[in-house]
């Protein structure tokens, strides 16, 4: 077999297989401790149209100055949000304290 030939095939076949690979996205969603229920609402249909194209979603909460004392709230804010987005999303990564965010990963449910 011609080595050109071979080069050729084995190209030919890593361009097909970029072609038909899903990439898949991660958006990020930012919430605050004190959003309202409203916002709320509102973020999660943003999600649920993320979650339908087949992203990901980062859910973060910055916290600043006293917030930094009382983290569970902003835990309890991520838990409300995701129970809103529990038909169609599957909690890949829980919330978790990070320094002065919590963060939490949501992904599509298959």
């Amino acid at each position: 077999m011609n080595y050109g030939k071979f080069k050729y095939e084995q190209e030919k076949r890593q361009k097909e297989a970029r072609k038909n690979q899903k990439v898949v996205e991660v958006k990020e969603i930012q919430l605050s401790m004190t959003i309202d229920v409203g916002d709320v609402n509102v973020k999660a249909k943003q999600a649920q149209k993320f979650l339908e194209k087949g992203h990901k979603i980062k859910v973060s909460i910055r916290m600043r100055g006293r917030q930094n004392a009382h983290s569970d709230l902003g835990i309890e804010v991520m838990n409300k949000f995701y129970s809103l987005l529990e038909s169609d999303a599957v909690l890949e990564k829980k919330p978790m304290l990070e320094g002065r965010n919590i963060l939490m990963i949501l992904a599509p449910k298959a």
